[in-house]
């Protein structure tokens, strides 16, 4: 499933391509991706102008000009793109918009575990989807006393908590794996132990790994693209991600790379440098 980075990269993406663009024609081309379109979707697109787009956790919000917002999740097999009309429609072109100048964004979902949803605008801290959700880690206000108040007593495993959205927006397996070895922590360390020190080297390391992967355009995993189709190359700069085995990075210990599940996710760090 895309992760901060490459929705941030989509929707910037998508940004230069499609504000201020009216959209002429809008295609649903089935009811629903994973759970029902909005009822009148179609007709509320049409003739729409687009405003700002904004991004929360990830998701994408497209503002429209009838005081509405367009609500745009990825899903795992999800992608987006913004160009010229092709003369041929793909076979899971589920979406797809026709703007004023000849544009043409597909919203391309395999896997259909996609989703669209329309709100009023005001109403985003209280959609469900979006209410409840944690600070975005690229934010004033994510740092170490805040990290260390929010993992304060949680006796799940740090790789859980990182995970889990009320506690900070965005991140995926791929980036806390990441994350956990910059500030050399082991992904089985007890949340409610990550403060001080440990918690400041970890927001930072948070922050950092994401600004990274945001300027290689993402990391490119099976589907995901940006939104002018091209690849995301942070993949190329992983130090542990899908590395099992190999040498992990300025660390001389003889196993390598380590890989675990937890809660069914797959963890990747090294034993040595992460304590």
């Amino acid at each position: 499933m895309p992760e901060l980075p490459e929705v941030e990269t989509i929707r910037r993406g998508l940004a230069l391509k499609v504000s201020g663009r009216r959209i002429v024609r809008a295609e649903l081309r089935r009811p629903d991706l994973r759970r029902p379109f909005p009822p009148l979707l179609e007709r509320r697109l049409t003739g729409a102008r687009i405003g700002a787009l904004a991004r929360r956790g990830k998701y994408i919000l497209l503002e429209l000009d009838d005081d509405g917002i367009l609500l745009l999740h990825l899903g795992m097999s999800g992608r987006i793109t913004a160009g010229a009309a092709n003369g041929e429609d793909a076979r899971h072109d589920h979406v797809v918009l026709t703007l004023d100048d000849g544009t043409v964004v597909r919203f391309n979902d395999a896997r259909r575990f996609g989703l669209l949803d329309y709100l009023r605008r005001g109403e985003e801290a209280r959609h469900p989807l979006l209410a409840g959700m944690g600070p975005e880690p690229l934010e004033p206000g994510f740092d170490g006393p805040y990290l260390a108040r929010a993992l304060d007593g949680k006796m799940t495993s740090i790789k859980a908590a990182l995970l889990d959205q009320r506690i900070v927006a965005g991140l995926g397996n791929i980036y806390v794996c990441e994350a956990l070895y910059r500030a050399g922590l082991s992904p089985r360390r007890l949340a409610g132990t990550v403060a001080g020190t440990r918690a400041a080297k970890l927001a930072a390391a948070i922050r950092a790994v994401l600004h990274e992967a945001i300027e290689a355009g993402g990391s490119s995993l099976r589907d995901y693209v940006q939104a002018d189709g091209e690849l995301g190359y942070f993949q190329h700069r992983w130090a542990v991600y899908g590395r099992e085995g190999e040498p992990c990075p300025g660390c001389t210990c003889a196993e390598g790379v380590r890989r675990i599940v937890q809660s069914g996710r797959s963890t990747f760090f090294c034993a040595r440098r992460q304590r």
